[in-house]
């Protein structure tokens, strides 16, 4: 019972906030929110910490390997960023004026009634261009040390310049984005407010890193079935998924051992011998990124939470249905491998060959993982006054200054 008080909380401060948006929206004012999301608290020095049940725990405390229990302590997370600052950070992420030409903001491969990724094989960018990988979902990346399928990045900051400079992503430059978000009067006014410190008039870049750093580190998803069963609750889960649970925990399927609760990913890269989809040469993945070659098509370990809203899966978008997913591992070590290709394949892949009734009962308990309780709410408009349309993935330009 003593679990039950802390997710009660939550659910209170989620009823009570929903992400109401800054009064910017309400009020047509620009004033940024002054209260935390939902999950995070408001401390007198005006930061916002996240409050979770997981921090109750001791088992595995911050950053120790191994497999995760139901009652096990989270890595270190990222917070203590000001209302202002992540609610600034919601704006620019929204906000198509990020891009080169106005036509794609992070969100539009990030969409959050996606599971904050984009429904894509592998996602579009600029000028309609298909890139090379599938958008990872941003749940709960304020826990995360590593950013990129490859493992490339070590901070938000280091990896949203990856996308906004790419001349296939967002296709802009460090200039062209300052002096886009200069000459809006509007952001003028809202970095002020995010940064009452600042010294400087004009907006600078890492500023702008902050706050969509904030943003995204209030991304948090830890309230669904799952969590509510690990916190004691064990009418939670019926008993499929509670028999999906201990498969996924069992030493047949190893699951676990990768995809390590409570993140439901240790954060490494691993290599599983995934075969790329038909005419696209091999991705080399975390070799090129570690210049080391047994890292050969070796990828980052996805998170689980979400995945019921983040197909396609894989680094390329191979698999439609987390039951493909399944199939494919129960198929055997290597078996996609080509006879002349040489791939460490990672030890913990191996041959469960799983019954039909077991890989039904995985669904069934991966699907627990759902929870999107706390999804922010889309600006119903952005400060640069480029129009945000139904769907996130597709954004349009009516009307924008001239920068």
């Amino acid at each position: 019972m003593k679990f039950v008080l802390p997710i009660t909380l939550v659910i209170i401060s989620m009823l009570s906030w929903q992400w109401k948006g800054s009064s910017a929206e309400q009020n047509q004012t620009l004033s940024l929110c002054a209260t935390c999301p939902p999950g995070f608290e408001l401390t007198d020095d005006n930061q916002c910490k996240l409050r979770t049940p997981y921090q109750q725990y001791e088992s595995r405390k911050g950053d120790d390997a191994g497999v995760g229990g139901l009652k096990t302590a989270l890595p270190k997370v990222r917070d203590g960023f000001t209302p202002q600052q992540i609610d600034l950070g919601r704006y620019l992420f929204f906000d198509p004026v990020l891009s080169k030409d106005g036509t794609i903001s992070c969100a539009t491969c990030h969409n959050p009634d996606k599971g904050f990724s984009d429904g894509l094989k592998t996602s579009v960018g600029v000028n309609h261009t298909s890139l090379k990988r599938a958008a990872p979902t941003l749940w709960n990346v304020a826990f995360y040390k590593k950013f990129f399928w490859d493992a490339r990045a070590t901070s938000l900051e280091e990896q949203m310049t990856g996308p906004l400079y790419s001349h296939e992503e967002m296709g802009t430059t460090r200039e062209q984005l300052l002096k886009a978000l200069n000459q809006v009067e509007s952001y003028q006014d809202l970095f002020r407010q995010a940064f009452p410190n600042k010294k400087e008039n004009e907006i600078e870049l890492t500023e702008v890193y902050t706050a969509i750093a904030a943003f995204e580190s209030s991304l948090i998803s830890l309230n669904s079935r799952y969590d509510q069963y690990a916190h004691g609750y064990h009418e939670a889960l019926n008993k499929q998924e509670i028999e999906g649970l201990n498969i996924f925990r069992s030493f047949v399927a190893r699951c676990a051992e990768c995809h390590t609760p409570p993140l439901f990913t240790n954060q490494q890269v691993a290599v599983i011998g995934l075969a790329e989809p038909e005419g696209k040469p091999r991705d080399v993945g975390a070799e090129k990124t570690f210049n080391d070659t047994t890292l050969r098509a070796a990828f980052k370990v996805p998170t689980l939470r979400n995945i019921e809203r983040t197909a396609p899966y894989t680094h390329s978008g191979r698999f439609n249905t987390v039951r493909e997913m399944i199939e494919f591992y129960t198929k055997g070590r290597g078996h996609e491998v080509k006879s002349n290709e040489h791939l460490r394949i990672h030890w913990h892949i191996w041959e469960p060959n799983l019954t039909n009734n077991e890989m039904d009962r995985l669904v069934d308990f991966i699907k627990t993982l759902t929870d999107e309780s706390f999804k922010p709410r889309t600006p119903k408009q952005v400060p640069s006054g480029i129009a945000i349309k139904e769907s996130s993935t597709n954004k349009s330009l009516s009307s924008i200054q001239n920068y």
